[in-house]
C-alpha cells in the first residue's frame, strides 16, 4: 500500500526549508570524526571474534561496555537473551531508538584480502557487516548523547543492542517484550555495496529445523533393520521443491541439510534439515507453513522415522514510514562524500574481477531511492515498524555489485572501504536523529502515517504462544 503523494507532502509542508547541510552540526560531525580510529577499532575487534547468532558475547559486551563509558545506562540480558541489551541516555520525550547489529554468519572466513582466503582458526564470517551496523549505529548514539549532555537536545536517545539477525529474530523477542514500547521513532541502517534510502519492504520468514530420528543398521548386511533419517530429509526437501510450484507469486523455499550420517555403511539414525519460508506478506508465510509442515510428516510416515519440528519463529516485513525514510535520505545525499584512495581502487578492482555483475565505481557518488523495493532478504527490524515509526538506510561498505553473504563482502568489511561506508553511516545516523529531536512536528507527521497505514490490521508476530529465543539456533545438531 502506498501513500507517495500523501506523505511526500506532509514532509515537504514539515520540512520545508529546514533541510540542514551537515556542516551546520559541526559538533556531531567532529565526535564522530574524534572517535574514527577508535569507531574502527570496535568494529574490527567484532570483524575478528565473527560470534554466531545469540553466542555474541564478546561482541555484545564490546559495544555496551563502550556506551556504559560514555554515560549510557545499559542493561544486560534483556527479553531473557543473554546478548541483548539496551542502552539509555537522557530522559522524557521524545525517545528515539537506534539499533546496532553484531552476529556473523557460518562458513565465511575469510581476511581482507581481494582473494578467497580464509582466517584461521575461524569458521564464521561478518558477511552482512554486522560488525559495521553495531559500530556505527553506536557512534552516532554517543555523539548525540553528547548533545543532550550539553544542552542542545532535550528528549532520550537509546541504542538496541540486538543479536541473532541473521535468523534467530532477536529483535522479534525485544518487540515482544515490549522495550520498543515508548519509542517515538526507531532507526537503523546496514551495509551494502550502494548507497540507498527509501522505505519498501522485504519478504516476511518462519524458520524451522525438521528432525528425524530412525533406526541404524549396517548399510549393506542388514538393510532391512535400519530405518533411515536421511532417507526423511531427502524426502521432506523432495518435497518442498515440488511444492513451490503451487504457491504464491513470489514465495520463496530454501534449505540446508544440517546433518546427514557421517557413513556411508551405517544407515543414519538422525538427520535434520534447516528450511526458510519467505513470502512479502506475513499472512502469506502463515498460510504455506502447515504444508511445508506435512511435507516433513509426510517424509517421515513414509521412512517409518519419527519427526522433531523445531520451530524458530520469524520475521515480519518491514512497514514503510516515508515521512522518515525522506529526512534520512536527505542526510545521506548530503553528507555523502565517499572516494576511493589508489590503493582502494587497486583492491575493487581485484574484488570487482571476481564478481559476475560488477557495477560503475561511479555510484558510490550516488543515492538510490529504494521506495518502491521489495527487498528479496528478510530482517528482524520488519517487527520494530510494527509497534514504533521505522526508518532506515545502506552505505556503500563494499565493492559495488557485490553480493551480501559473500567472502568479497567480508574482505572489503575488514578494510578501509568498510571503514569510509561506515563512517559515512554513522554521521547519517547522527544527522537523522538531530533531525527527529529538534522537528516535533516530523515526528507528528511520521506517527500520523504509521496509524494510516497499521488501520485495520494488527501486529501479530510469527512466534508461537510462549515461544522462547531460540538460542541454541547456530550449535550443531546432534542425534536425539
Amino acid at each position: 500500500m502506498r501513500f507517495c503523494s500523501l506523505w511526500l507532502c506532509l514532509v515537504a509542508l514539515v520540512i520545508g526549508d529546514q533541510d540542514i547541510a551537515f556542516a551546520q552540526k559541526p559538533a556531531l560531525n567532529d565526535s564522530i570524526s574524534r572517535r574514527g580510529e577508535e569507531t574502527w577499532a570496535v568494529a574490527k575487534q567484532i570483524w575478528q571474534f565473527a560470534e554466531p547468532g545469540y553466542q555474541e558475547t564478546q561482541s555484545s559486551k564490546l559495544l555496551a561496555d563502550t556506551l556504559e563509558k560514555a554515560g549510557f545506562v545499559v542493561k544486560r540480558g534483556v527479553a531473557d537473551i543473554p546478548t541483548a541489551f539496551t542502552a539509555t541516555y537522557g530522559e522524557g520525550k521524545p525517545v528515539i531508538g537506534i539499533m546496532g547489529e553484531y552476529d556473523a554468519l557460518p562458513g565465511l572466513s575469510q581476511q581482507a584480502v581481494p582473494e578467497q582466503l580464509a582466517r584461521e582458526g575461524a569458521s564464521y564470517g561478518h558477511g552482512c557487516g554486522h560488525h559495521m551496523f553495531g559500530a556505527a549505529s553506536m557512534s552516532a548514539a554517543i555523539a548525540i548523547a553528547e548533545q543532550i549532555k550539553a544542552g542542545h537536545l532535550r528528549g532520550t536517545v537509546r541504542f538496541y543492542g540486538c543479536p541473532a539477525e541473521e535468523g534467530g529474530s532477536g529483535k522479534t523477542f525485544m518487540v515482544r517484550a515490549g522495550l520498543f514500547n515508548d519509542c517515538d521513532a526507531a532507526l537503523h541502517w546496514h551495509p551494502s555495496s550502494r548507497n540507498s534510502a527509501g522505505d519498501g519492504s522485504c519478504l516476511a520468514r518462519a524458520a524451522v529445523k525438521f528432525r528425524f530420528k530412525g533406526t541404524s543398521a549396517h548399510a549393506a548386511g542388514s538393510p532391512d533393520l535400519g530405518r533411515s533419517a536421511v532417507d526423511a530429509v531427502e524426502l521432506a526437501a523432495h518435497a518442498s521443491e515440488l511444492m513451490r510450484e503451487h504457491t504464491p507469486d513470489f514465495t520463496r523455499i530454501h534449505h540446508v541439510i544440517t546433518a546427514g550420517g557421517g557413513a556411508p555403511n551405517v544407515v543414519p539414525d538422525f538427520g535434520e534439515v534447516f528450511f526458510y519460508l519467505r513470502h512479502p506478506k506475513a499472512e502469506i508465510v502463515k498460510e504455506l507453513y502447515p504444508r511445508l509442515l506435512r511435507c516433513a510428516q509426510g517424509a517421515a510416515l513414509a521412512t517409518d522415522t519419527k519427526l522433531e519440528e523445531v520451530y524458530l519463529g520469524g520475521t515480519m516485513e518491514i512497514m514503510a514510514n516515508e515521512t522518515l525514510a525522506q529526512v534520512a535520505m536527505n542526510n545521506l545525499k548530503q553528507l555523502n562524500d565517499l572516494k576511493y584512495t589508489p590503493e582502494e581502487l587497486e583492491f575493487a578492482a581485484r574484488i570487482q574481477s571476481t564478481l559476475s555483475k560488477p557495477l560503475p565505481l561511479d555510484t558510490l557518488t550516488q543515492v538510490f531511492n529504494t521506495s518502491t523495493d521489495v527487498g528479496k532478504g528478510s530482517t528482524d527490524v520488519g517487527d520494530v515498524s510494527w509497534v514504533v515509526p521505522t526508518t532506515g538506510f545502506t552505505t556503500s561498505c563494499y565493492v559495488p555489485g557485490t553480493g551480501a553473504h559473500s567472502w568479497q563482502a567480508v574482505a572489503a568489511g575488514g578494510m578501509s572501504i568498510g571503514k569510509k561506508g561506515m563512517q559515512l553511516a554513522a554521521r547519517t545516523m547522527a544527522a537523522t536523529t538531530w533531525d527527529l529531536f529538534q522537528q516535533p512536528e516530523t515526528l507528528a507527521a511520521a506517527k500520523a502515517e504509521f496509524a494510516k497505514r497499521l488501520e485495520g490490521r494488527k501486529y501479530d508476530p510469527l512466534l508461537l504462544p510462549g515461544q522462547k529465543a531460540p538460542l541454541d539456533y547456530r550449535n550443531s545438531p546432534v542425534a536425539q
